[in-house]
């Protein structure tokens, strides 16, 4: 295992790179979408929308209808790769929704707007006939339903929705499972109705209206028609996240601009680079060159996170840029206690090779708690938090552990093979003095006894 670390670290570095530079395309979507980085709305702006929710029966919405609008419609756009939508209740009956970043706006219109309500409707024989006999009505895609039909169950016994495929006609389509009171209805109701029709109605709307061609027990089936891949995906998230306990109509949809805009992406591009920058200059002033590895491994860094935040992928905003920082920090920190406990098996008496190996091994322990308690802090962030909150967690985790992966392995194989260089056993190098420096055991001490100093 120890001889595919370092494939292993150029692989990863190689593919990062090939992620940052090369323009590609996000595996498994259509149509194609460019793997690229996210900026949110204070970066680069996006669409802001006001919905107003309403009831039928003209009752006040409580504030438990609102945070359950607010909670779906939030899972929704995350559901199609929106990062980091900001989704919040205004008033009594309004919920705003800001999103960073879009280009199909009328995809999230129909997304965020449609109330998601889903039906399963038997068509009367008198009205609709059977496969053998048509009856004086007939329903097709995208008709509204009759209201006074009453369905036989709605979409809250919908147990799971996935993307699928129509294995007769090639078609898209959508997949169904029910939960076991609806199958079981639903497998009642088609043994004793072979050859009639019944609706699957969205929102009011007819999706599909097929012929029952044999008893269904299981509680599977399909909503087919002609979708594009976007509104297949619209509905399988509509489905997936449940109907709205209420209807909800546009007030107003709109674009926005950027709330620091391009000047505070370049001032805190700037900060970066000088904070860095003094981070470098601080590691090679104090460490030499082990701090000179450090500043390689911390650009490696740079490099492999970048690639993470554009391939999960991570929308950047202010608290994402913060997270990132502090996260270089903990990258820093990780090799300071490493080249620390290396100085002092070196004035222990050990060999460079053996205290380079000492060093690691036993500063590993603090780096590991020190970490995993990060890890812990931000995991209950991102699972509590605000979509704000959450996109820093997530992008201080990512910075977490791969600066863990930096700091064990490349450092490491980068330390090993430059203590093998004649240049590279001088004392100064290392930042100790002559008299601590020992590059090959003395004679007669075996590296057991030395160990044994500290």
């Amino acid at each position: 295992m120890r001889r595919l670390i370092p494939f292993i670290i150029l692989g990863v570095g190689l593919a990062a790179l090939a992620v940052n530079l090369v323009p590609l395309n996000r595996p498994g979507t259509d149509p194609p979408e460019r793997i690229e980085t996210r900026l949110g709305l204070d970066l680069q702006g996006g669409l802001r929308g006001e919905y107003q929710a309403f009831s039928s029966d003209g009752r006040v919405p409580s504030s438990g209808d609102m945070a359950t609008i607010r909670t779906i419609i939030e899972n929704r756009v995350n559901a199609t790769g929106l990062a980091e939508p900001i989704v919040q209740t205004q008033g009594n009956d309004r919920i705003v929704v800001e999103i960073p970043g879009v280009s199909n706006e009328e995809g999230v219109r129909r997304l965020i707007g449609s109330t998601g309500r889903l039906d399963f409707v038997p068509l009367p024989v008198d009205r609709f006939g059977t496969a053998t006999q048509p009856g004086p009505e007939g329903y097709v895609q995208g008709n509204p339903i009759d209201p006074t039909l009453s369905p036989l169950f709605s979409g809250d016994q919908l147990a799971s929705a996935a993307p699928a495929l129509d294995q007769t006609t090639g078609e898209r389509a959508v997949s169904f499972e029910l939960k076991p009171q609806a199958a079981q209805l639903f497998g009642d109701y088609t043994r004793d109705h072979i050859g009639e029709f019944f609706a699957i109605v969205l929102d009011g709307v007819v999706q599909s209206a097929p012929q029952i061609q044999s008893a269904i027990p299981d509680g599977r089936g399909q909503i087919t028609g002609n979708f594009s891949s976007a509104e297949m995906n619209t509905l399988v998230t509509t489905l997936k996240f449940g109907a709205l306990p209420l209807q909800v109509r546009e007030v107003g949809f709109n674009s926005i601009s950027a709330t620091l805009g391009a000047d505070f992406l370049r001032q805190s591009i700037i900060a970066g680079v000088i904070g860095i920058g003094l981070v470098f200059i601080f590691m090679l002033v104090y460490y030499r060159l082990p701090g000179l590895v450090a500043c390689l491994a911390l650009l490696y860094y740079s490099v492999v996170v970048l690639a993470v935040f554009r391939l999960v992928p991570v929308t950047l905003t202010l608290a994402g840029v913060a997270a990132f920082i502090l996260s270089v920090g903990m990258a820093v920190d990780a090799n300071v206690l490493i080249f620390e406990r290396m100085k002092e098996e070196l004035r222990a008496g050990k060999t460079i090779q053996s205290a380079i190996e000492a060093g690691f091994n036993r500063a590993w322990n603090s780096i590991f708690d020190s970490n995993v308690s990060s890890l812990i802090t931000a995991g209950l962030l991102y699972y509590f938090g605000s979509s704000t909150i959450r996109g820093f967690a997530l992008v201080f985790m990512i910075g977490v552990l791969v600066s863990m992966f930096t700091a064990i392995t490349l450092s490491r194989q980068v330390l090993r093979w430059v203590v093998r260089q004649p240049w590279a056993r001088r004392a100064r190098l290392y930042g100790v003095h002559e008299e601590e420096f020992t590059v090959v055991a003395p004679r007669g001490i075996r590296s057991r006894e030395l160990g044994a100093r500290v």
